[in-house]
């Protein structure tokens, strides 16, 4: 055997080309016999996945478990926030100071938070004696457990000085406001003060976030308060670590909530906005519920639209059924799924309804392209042989898309994801986009081999009965010969392939690609692409990381409703950041104190180390030495009544007669707009890199610090590692490939889908939470299932034009392409109606995906792969090429054997 080598033409070129043929032919002959063992083994190969169903279906229903611990799903699993937690909470106890370290929506351990609110234009100050009232109500309230009754006092965090039950500063204020009305002062003659009120036994307290929608008397220099909005009372459980503490904590809680909403209706005259530790986790969890009848709708859209658009007038050609099942098949393949996610010791979160509709767009591909696949076979073949072509001819590519599926998502599982629920949610797409592989080829393989028998027997694709002949139906009315047609009146002696008649693909050839490759639709294409890599540029210049909470939860649920509260009166101050001193320090040194006046600077500060300084200052006392400055901190200043809630900041230690100060605390506030989250992000990576940089050696930690920590890294990290992986993958698959530009195209193709989903979902306010990662990662693999056939196709197509390349190529792949992106976005409608941020965001990403590839395969590919290469023209020259190499050939046989000129 020899080959010809085309001039110009390097041996190691060849040998590539020969290599690629070679891993292509071989693939294709596997899926052939792959095929024809399917063919000869239907009975088996549906059996087995069905009891497989059944099997891990029962232990979805016996093992479903959700997952209660929303911090290790949501906040990033490793980062320093945790790490300066761990070491604040070896220094001074997390549960006795979180009454301090005040945060918005991750006060940690159990308690009860409720929102008053006045009506507009009322003074919330004045309705004191019902807000005590209400107070008094929550402190009576009992809770009942295995007999006993419980109430706040028994639950409550304690104060170490007198043993009394942590209460919020603002209800002493509300006792001196009652008592100053019950004596007929008026309320001027009690003067609070805000931010920092004095109260009644001489302490000054931060009231920042307790006292909400203030109105300041004006030009007054203590800031005195004229009216306010809102109050805010937080009520702290102890947390002891027991099984029996966290029930009782529970019971109470949800009590609180009980009571709130009864107070609610016997006082309209405010509005009660209550929430518990538990309520963050009940209403993430609420969308699974919401959503479960939207779901069962969205499937049944899909499955009326797969039969729909697999249906054609031809009764024996027709595949409404094989639609049908495909769906079911995805169907049962996301139930096998979950039982063996299950059956690991896996537990629910709502962000895995995502799955059923990832692995939906890509299971339903699969099927629509081995329906294309069938209807491209040739129906003088035996109905085995044709199953054996489709799974040759769809199969390659499908294998190199799930393959691409799985790198993705494997990527986002591997431990670079520092995002739990991420994390989890990779592992379930991998095992789904497995089982959706072994499914397709096995079940949905098998009903095509049913489907082929029937048509090759003759029999209706719905009614399953024998089709009539020609001259049979001749005889019968209009209406019977349209249900038992087949067809044969509509083949002519040009049209020998009876598919053509599908109304996708008679669309598409006598319609649309005429149309969109119309040299006057070119230069619009042109500027519409112009317009949405625009857009796109200017939404990527404006992401912003979805650190918020409330972006997970039920839109309209009571955690939400708190959190816009929340945020619209008491958002003037950050959270209380913890300032932990946690080395010895010359406090008394006059550098010293100077170095912490220019941390603090800026700053609403809550310090016992500032109130000594004034005490000092007031009494005159000289300080100046380590003896002095401790001996008249101990014995002095930490006895006052007003003082001795700073025994708490600070850690003695003792060596011989001399006492050391090892640790102490301080809180800093900042004075912060209604974007708290973001401003507070900013905080800490201002303070943070200060702490190594000073010679005063410090952490910061607030709880809200364990969500943000670089959160908009963690959350990125999975999209990008599963965007490099994808592209490595095509980079080093260039030679192995049929062509070259084929991948190049793809790239590109990829990149201008997940750019355009990406900047389009930022300017229509999705923010970058773990929701929109995921399908930013789905995209990348959504885009390439779909481009990739359709450009494979024209990069190796041999017609002498670029135009009819595309045309070519759409016709082949452009109903499977249309089918599979209506029955996706189609199915998609309902998440619309759930009322869920976390679905709506679901919403809005995938409708951008879907959209965003279906502009790409049907506009904009197609006019541009007629302006850019691979170029059309070499096969002319191939084909005169050939022809004169044979004439060479045939010539030179001539001469060299002049007995066969004789003999002719």
């Amino acid at each position: 055997m020899c080959f010809l080598r085309r001039p110009g033409a390097s041996a190691g070129w060849i040998w590539w080309r020969m290599l690629r043929q070679v891993i292509h032919r071989g693939l294709q002959s596997f899926f052939y016999k792959l095929g024809l063992f399917v063919s000869r083994h239907p009975v088996f190969f549906l059996t087995v996945p069905a009891v497989l169903t059944i099997i891990f279906g029962f232990s979805l229903l016996n093992r479903f478990q959700p997952d209660t611990d929303l911090e290790s799903l949501v906040a990033p699993s490793h980062s320093l926030a945790k790490i300066e937690r761990s070491l604040a909470s070896s220094l001074f106890s997390l549960d006795q100071s979180k009454s301090q370290l005040y945060s918005d929506l991750h006060t940690p351990g159990r308690y009860g938070r409720v929102i008053l609110l006045s009506k507009p234009g009322g003074n919330i100050l004045h309705q004191a004696d019902v807000i005590l009232q209400i107070h008094r109500a929550v402190l009576e309230m009992k809770v009942n457990y295995k007999g006993y009754n419980y109430t706040f006092s028994h639950l409550c965090v304690l104060r170490n000085q007198d043993k009394k039950c942590v209460l919020d500063d603002i209800i002493s204020v509300l006792e001196d406001l009652r008592q100053a009305a019950l004596s007929n002062k008026t309320t001027a003659r009690v003067q609070v003060s805000y931010p920092n009120t004095k109260l009644k036994d001489g302490r000054s307290s931060f009231i920042g976030h307790q006292l909400g929608g203030v109105m300041e008397v004006p030009n007054s220099k203590d800031q005195r308060v004229k009216s306010a909005r809102a109050i805010q009372i937080t009520y702290y459980l102890q947390t002891y670590g027991s099984v029996t503490q966290d029930l009782i904590g529970e019971k109470w809680e949800s009590e609180f909530c009980k009571l709130m909403h009864k107070m609610q209706l016997d006082h309209q005259d405010l509005q009660l906005y209550s929430l518990a530790s538990f309520s963050l986790w009940k209403d993430f969890h609420q969308t699974s519920l919401l959503a479960r009848g939207k779901i069962l709708v969205s499937l049944m859209l899909i499955l009326l639209t797969a039969t729909l658009s697999s249906s054609m007038k031809d009764c024996l050609r027709s595949k409404p059924f094989l639609g049908l099942l495909g769906v079911l098949t995805i169907c049962i393949s996301s139930v096998t799924a979950a039982g063996i996610f299950f059956i690991t010791d896996g537990k629910y979160n709502s962000t895995l309804l995502g799955i059923p509709f990832f692995a939906m767009g890509h299971g339903t591909k699969g099927v629509f392209e081995l329906l294309s696949g069938w209807r491209r076979t040739r129906e003088n073949l035996p109905f085995k042989d044709r199953v054996a072509d489709a799974y040759s001819d769809v199969m390659v590519s499908y294998t190199m898309t799930s393959s691409l599926y799985f790198i993705a998502f494997g990527m986002g599982a591997s431990p670079f994801t520092n995002i739990e629920a991420v994390k989890v949610f990779c592992q379930n797409m991998c095992v789904s986009i497995l089982l959706n592989y072994f499914y397709i080829f096995s079940f949905f393989g098998s009903c095509l081999v049913f489907a082929g028998q029937l048509e090759q027997n003759r029999y209706h694709s719905i009614f399953c009965c024998k089709i009539p002949s020609a001259e049979y139906l001749d005889r019968k009315p209009v209406w019977f010969q349209t249900m038992m047609n087949d067809g044969h009146q509509h083949t002519s002696h040009h049209e020998t392939n009876p598919y053509q008649h599908h109304f996708i693909q008679h669309f598409l050839r006598e319609h649309y690609n005429e149309w969109i490759t119309n040299i006057y639709v070119k230069p619009f294409v042109v500027i519409l692409y112009l317009i949405y890599a625009s857009f796109s540029f200017m939404g990527c210049l404006q992401i912003s990381d979805g650190a918020n909470i409330i972006n997970l939860l039920a839109s309209e649920s009571p955690s939400v409703s708190y959190a816009l509260i929340q945020q619209k009166y008491f958002s003037n101050y950050s959270p209380v950041i913890g300032f932990y001193i946690y080395e010895p320090l010359e406090y008394w040194n006059g550098t010293v104190q100077e170095d912490l006046k220019t941390l603090s600077q800026g700053f609403n500060t809550v310090s016992w180390i500032e109130q000594y300084y004034q005490y000092l200052r007031v009494d005159n006392i000289s300080a100046t030495n380590k003896s002095d400055f401790i001996s008249i901190l101990q014995s002095s200043f930490l006895k006052k009544p007003e003082f001795q809630h700073f025994k708490n900041d600070i850690i003695f230690s003792k060596a011989g007669d001399e006492n050391n100060i090892i640790a102490s605390r301080l809180y800093l506030v900042a004075r912060t707009s209604e974007n708290t989250q973001r401003e507070a992000v900013e905080l800490l990576e201002k303070l943070r890199p200060l702490s190594l940089i000073q010679s005063i050696k410090f952490i910061v930690f607030n709880p809200t610090f364990v969500f943000m920590d670089h959160y908009g890294l963690s959350v990125t990290m999975p999209v990008l590692i599963s965007g490099f992986g994808i592209l490595l993958v095509l980079i080093l698959t260039f030679f192995l490939v049929i062509h070259p530009l084929g991948n190049f195209w793809l790239i590109l193709s990829v990149t201008s889908i997940e750019l355009g989903v990406l900047g389009l979902m930022t300017l229509w306010n999705v923010d970058m939470d773990c929701i929109s990662i995921l399908c930013l990662i789905y995209t990348l693999n959504f885009a390439i299932d779909h481009c990739a056939p359709l450009l494979y196709t024209f990069v190796l197509a041999t017609e002498h034009t670029r135009t009819q390349c595309i045309k070519n190529s759409l016709q082949e792949h452009g109903t499977a392409i249309l089918q599979n992106v209506s029955s996706f976005l189609i199915g998609l409608v309902p998440l619309l109606f759930v009322p869920s941020n976390l679905t709506f965001t679901l919403f809005k990403c995938l409708l951008l995906a879907g959209s965003c590839t279906l502009l790409h395969c049907f506009v904009i590919l197609p006019v541009f792969l007629t302006f850019f290469p691979p170029s059309k023209k070499h096969h002319k020259k191939k084909k005169r090429a050939k022809r004169k190499e044979r004439e060479e050939i045939e010539c030179i046989e001539i001469q060299e054997n002049p007995d066969h000129v004789t003999a002719v």
